[in-house]
């Protein structure tokens, strides 16, 4: 079986020259392609995500947050999470960048300052944005202008807008949240890396025939402990999480290719095509046949 010390999203950008990327996702999909809805993750990047229409919920380190149209949530580096429900109308755009982008240059006072301290330290794991708070609203009104920045090519400047603009919302939640920031425990990190193991050992191995005793050995803890961390983290238990996935996986073969249901069953690692199709059923209230015969239509 595969194994990987760390799961997480590699971001790839266009323009290696100026490593920044504004995902947009609904219920249909994610441009560009990434990760995020139904699909546990983390990155490197830092991550602003605004609400631009309906509703969303988003999970970070086992917490569930609600977001409606013009609110925002910030995610900070090396944290798990994903978007869990998308209302039917519901969209939302993600800003993924370093956090070197913050500092200037490397060594800076402001780098020393006012990013390390708290990217490193994660003292502010997660934020969520409010119309209701005078500063969060400042936040959300200039999440919407990078968003219409980013997706004008004929902007003046536009990689320096989008960095200046950045810079801005980064001193705003600094200055707000200085006085609460708080460092986290090295226990907390501790269980955080943990998951990250065991979630990396799912995504690799998902299609063989795995079980929670694996799962928890790619750890090194007890299958009991992989239990609490699961339940803590996510809400439920390990067999369930592989369940999710790989059906998560099968929707994703159904909706980008031709591949029979037998065969996406054996890939997704199902033991047979009535297993797979019960399943898919029990989740998402239709066959895979039903499914993809609706995405054609």
């Amino acid at each position: 079986m595969k194994n990987f010390n760390q799961l997480h999203e590699t971001n790839k950008y266009d323009d290696s020259m100026f490593p920044y990327e504004m995902y947009c996702v609904n219920k249909s999909g994610m441009t560009p392609p990434g990760r995020g809805y139904m699909d546990l993750h983390w990155h490197e990047e830092l991550q602003f995500t605004l609400v631009t229409k309906g509703t969303i919920q988003m999970q970070v380190n086992g917490y569930d947050y609600q977001l409606a149209a013009n609110e925002a949530i910030f995610i900070n580096s090396g944290f798990l999470h994903m978007t869990t429900d998308i209302s039917e109308e519901g969209e939302y755009v993600s800003f993924n960048f370093q956090a070197k982008l913050l500092s200037f240059f490397t060594g800076s006072r402001m780098e020393q300052d006012l990013v390390l301290p708290y990217t490193t330290n994660l003292a502010l794991p997660v934020t969520v944005f409010r119309q209701d708070v005078e500063w969060q609203k400042r936040v959300i009104d200039i999440l919407w202008e990078l968003k219409d920045a980013i997706r004008d090519p004929d902007l003046f400047g536009r990689e320096y807008f989008l960095s200046v603009k950045t810079v801005e919302v980064w001193y705003i939640l600094v200055k707000e949240l200085s006085k609460t920031a708080i460092e986290l425990s090295d226990s907390f990190l501790c269980k955080q890396r943990r998951m990250q193991t065991m979630l990396t050992f799912i995504h690799a191995n998902y299609s063989e025939k795995i079980t929670v005793m694996h799962i928890a050995v790619s750890a090194n803890i007890s299958v009991g402990e992989c239990h609490r961390c699961f339940k803590n983290h996510l809400h439920m238990t390990p067999k369930d999480y592989l369940c999710s996935y790989r059906l998560n996986k099968g929707l994703e073969l159904l909706r980008n290719t031709e591949l029979s249901i037998t065969e996406i069953a054996n890939m997704t690692g199902y033991n047979s095509a009535s297993h797979f199709i019960s399943s898919f059923k029990s989740k998402y209230s239709k066959t895979p046949a039903k499914y993809r015969s609706k995405r054609k239509d």
